[in-house]
């Protein structure tokens, strides 16, 4: 998963370590296999590392790059990675991990901003040009990852968990009514609002730019969804096969892992379709699924445990399934 966290504080002191260590400690469950600082004057940008891709130190993060000109902290996975490797090697960059991580970086110093759009995967990160003085923080396309950001009485603050960002001194924890309301009309808050008045989450396919210097914030939605291709001219079959392949496809591109992969069956359509196909390319793939103590449960409840069809789909895909059940002191 991974977890990160930085702060800026825009009157011109000097980062405080102790601060960083205390914010980035508050997502400490996002990576429990490492944890890093980087400060520089004013800045302190923090990581929480859960080793995916390169489980070695040439993957720890933030990642720098030039002399410390440009710092990197991520979290996430990019399927087209590799590809894009290919592209950088070929430009000239020399990579010194396998990581997936550096891609990253290296691609936001060359193409800067433009490089998102060329990122094919979840993510959320922090890039921080130091000559510059500018930060470029940007979610993936749908939002899987998520980054919340605070700028007030001269802090500019983000963190993968708004709770990090609540435990900065500097911050109040007002509370904002009216992301109550959007919450008790729509059952979710949809917009950039969040139950505190000084925190907003970045929206999914957006990218933040913020100059250090000029105290200048600004928002942009690189990617938004199109529906301008007319699937009319299909017949069923290659309406079927189309989307076959690009399921498959991406299927494959997720299963890129230098750790054991498993899979979530609930028994549902979505998480049965996934196991299948990735239980094509393991052999005895772990599959997990959470049920409910039904002891006391009516009615609709007793829909709620999904393990017995959980367990019909994991002996048709020959998985090694795991079932845990959570009882009301669990919740």
């Amino acid at each position: 998963m991974c977890g990160i966290s930085g702060f800026v504080n825009l009157d011109g002191s000097f980062a405080d370590k102790k601060i960083l260590k205390n914010i980035n400690s508050k997502i400490s469950h996002r990576g429990p296999d490492g944890e890093g600082y980087w400060l520089k004057d004013n800045v302190g940008i923090g990581h929480r590392r859960l080793a995916i891709i390169d489980l070695s130190k040439n993957a720890s993060q933030p990642m720098t790059a030039y002399d410390d000109r440009f710092v990197l902290s991520y979290n996430g996975e990019l399927y087209n990675y590799l590809a894009l490797k290919k592209d950088l090697t070929n430009l000239g960059y020399k990579f010194s991990s396998k990581s997936d991580s550096e891609v990253i970086l290296y691609s936001l110093i060359e193409w800067k901003e433009k490089a998102i759009e060329k990122f094919n995967g979840m993510f959320a990160f922090c890039f921080f040009d130091k000559l510059e003085k500018k930060i470029i923080i940007a979610r993936d396309r749908y939002g899987i990852k998520p980054i919340y950001y605070s700028l007030k009485d001269n802090l500019f603050i983000f963190a993968s968990e708004y709770k990090s960002i609540l435990a900065h001194p500097r911050i109040s924890k007002s509370f904002n009514s009216l992301a109550l309301k959007e919450y008790l009309t729509f059952q979710n808050i949809i917009s950039d609002k969040t139950l505190h008045k000084d925190v907003q989450i970045l929206m999914p396919g957006n990218y933040l730019e913020f100059d250090t210097q000029l105290k200048k914030l600004s928002i942009t939605k690189y990617w938004d969804y199109k529906f301008t291709n007319n699937p009319d001219n299909l017949s069923q079959k290659e309406a079927e096969e189309e989307l076959s392949y690009l399921f498959e496809r991406a299927i494959s591109r997720q299963l890129v892992s230098d750790v054991e992969i498993g899979s979530y069956l609930s028994g549902g359509v979505d998480s049965g379709s996934i196991a299948c196909l990735t239980s094509k390319a393991f052999d005895r793939l772990k599959t997990f699924t959470i049920g409910f103590d039904l002891s006391s449960a009516s009615g609709i409840e007793l829909s709620y445990d999904e393990r017995s069809k959980a367990e019909e789909l994991s002996s048709l895909f020959k998985t090694d399934h795991y079932e845990r059940v959570l009882k009301a002191g669990d919740m």
